[in-house]
């Protein structure tokens, strides 16, 4: 069993919402201070610490006197400003009792799908960290829409993990770890210790969301897991209702599930092609072509393609299906889903023929495309 936060010097903390909120009814100031006293003697250790954290349209709808959460965009958006500044507030407010300073940082997809923002941001919190303030970091629900979501504080607290080139990424939830199966529906499910983050097996026991308060469930903790592992991060998913849960782990105790980085560490571009784009369209490959991308290391050539879906523009990332239809590889792409249909299944010379110019020989060039 390996002591992995004991060992570790960045680390991320996701909590959430149900163990920052009362049952979405605004937020537990008495678990916030919880979190504070753990995060601080985790600083005192030599720790560098982000967190991210749910909370603010729970937030909001306690201080605009809703009992309902809305389903209208709009009226979420709204609760969600109210709701940062309770957030940001009470964070501050908890960490300056132990005389550590706090940073917001509300972050979409879209600032990460934009590589010079991805960039920008990478910068922000590496600086907070160096002028020792930890930065809490939560989705921007103010202005986000479906179209640039995360989905969950899960999958942004994986790529923040990637961002900054943690050591480890802790999810804090209401449940003891993963189990082998749903512990709420089989009293014989076992909790798995440790496990390969990558590891197909794992998903398969991972259950739907599992509170009404978040949107995340298990499934998308050990995806987050298995993004977080292609920056070499390990993660850990532990119940939050543990007591010193971080203090704990931090000394070295085995709580809960431990999720182990055993893939290849992707470049820094490559991890960004791999998950901070969202993907338009599909392409699906030819045995030929797959084997090229996979084993070989070649570029995508228009021959190689034998369907093309969606509705993507130049430069926009694309996947790319084998013919069982596996994602085997996503990208960038050089063609618009209309030019690349005209073109599927010919040689990259008779492009220009074809669509009367040519911009690239390739359909995504290797050091645009990532083998997943």
């Amino acid at each position: 069993m390996q002591p992995i936060l004991k060992k570790s010097r960045r680390i991320i903390v996701k909590v959430g919402s149900s163990l920052v909120t009362n049952q979405g009814r605004g937020l537990d100031h008495a678990a916030l201070a919880c979190w504070a006293a753990q995060i601080s003697r985790l600083k005192q250790m030599g720790k560098e610490i982000v967190l991210v954290s749910s909370g603010a349209v729970a937030e909001g709808m306690q201080r605009l006197n809703w009992t309902k959460r809305p389903t209208a965009l709009y009226e979420l958006q709204a609760a969600a400003a109210v709701g940062q500044m309770g957030v940001a507030q009470a964070y501050a407010s908890c960490f300056c009792q132990y005389e550590l300073q706090t940073a917001q940082v509300l972050l979409t997809h879209e600032d990460l799908s934009n590589r010079k923002r991805y960039l920008n941001a990478r910068s922000t919190l590496t600086t907070l960290l160096k002028l020792n303030i930890i930065p809490i970091i939560n989705e921007n629900d103010t202005v986000a829409v479906e179209e640039i979501r995360f989905g969950d504080n899960d999958t942004l607290a994986a790529l923040v993990t990637n961002l900054v080139e943690a050591d480890v990424l802790v999810i804090l939830t209401d449940q003891a770890g993963l189990f082998t199966s749903d512990p709420r529906k089989n009293q014989q499910a076992k909790l798995i210790e440790e496990v390969s983050a990558s590891d197909p097996a794992i998903k398969k026991m991972a259950g739907g969301a599992g509170s009404s308060i978040g949107r995340g469930g298990m499934l998308s903790k050990v995806i987050a897991a298995e993004r977080a592992a292609r920056s070499g991060a390990h993660t850990i998913i532990s119940s939050g209702r543990e007591k010193d849960v971080l203090i704990r782990l931090a000394q070295g105790e085995s709580i809960g599930t431990r999720l182990l980085a055993r893939i290849p560490v992707l470049a820094a571009r490559k991890q960004w092609l791999a998950d901070y784009l969202q993907v338009r369209g599909q392409v699906t490959l030819d045995n030929g072509a797959a084997k090229a991308l996979i084993e070989d290391g070649k570029s995508l050539l228009p021959i190689g393609v034998s369907k093309v879906s969606g509705n993507f523009e130049r430069g926009e990332a694309v996947t790319c299906l084998d013919l069982e239809g596996r994602e085997i590889a996503r990208g960038l792409i050089n063609y618009s889903a209309v030019e690349t249909g005209k073109i599927m299944r010919k040689a990259s010379r008779e492009i220009e023929a074809i669509l009367g110019y040519v911009d690239e020989p390739e359909l995504i060039h290797r050091n645009n495309l990532v083998v997943l």
